[in-house]
């Protein structure tokens, strides 16, 4: 019984792509698969998730990495991964070893996991005052320990 329901298309570019599902009910992510994989021009790992997708308009697809990524020694190089409504190429994520050993991820492991988010239209009112706030101008920090 799904509160809120979105339907996505999807499209599998590689035979052996799989389509990602939640793992258990409540679950806010589903993860990706990798089904190719090599190394670009700046050293990264890149895992080809073999996926494309038509994320609709006002929504916006998140990637991030798994919690189980602190197993091993490699971090996503561009922290969370944003996927536009406009966007149909495939999913591809790129890693970097941070301590210089082997790369721990293979074709086949789960690699990250996605999130699909509504997100609203910004417009900016340029102001000369702001309403106060408890927290105030205090930047990195500021809220203690």
């Amino acid at each position: 019984n799904m509160i809120n329901k979105l339907t996505v298309k999807i499209k599998k570019l590689h035979e052996k792509a799989i389509i990602p599902k939640y793992a258990k009910h409540g679950d806010a992510c589903m993860d990706l698969v990798a089904v190719e994989r090599w190394t670009d021009d700046w050293g990264n790992t890149c895992f080809n998730t073999g996926l494309s997708m038509e994320i609709p308009n006002g929504f916006v697809g998140l990637v991030y990495q798994r919690s189980s990524v602190s197993k091993t020694d490699v971090i996503l190089r561009n922290s969370v991964g944003v996927i536009d409504s406009g966007y149909r190429g495939p999913i591809v994520l790129k890693f970097r070893e941070y301590d210089g050993s082997l790369f721990n991820y293979k074709i086949g492991d789960r690699i990250a996991q996605l999130m699909i988010v509504p997100y609203p239209t910004i417009e900016f009112l340029e102001s000369d005052e702001l309403s106060n706030s408890s927290r105030g101008s205090g930047g990195f920090g500021s809220t203690g320990a």
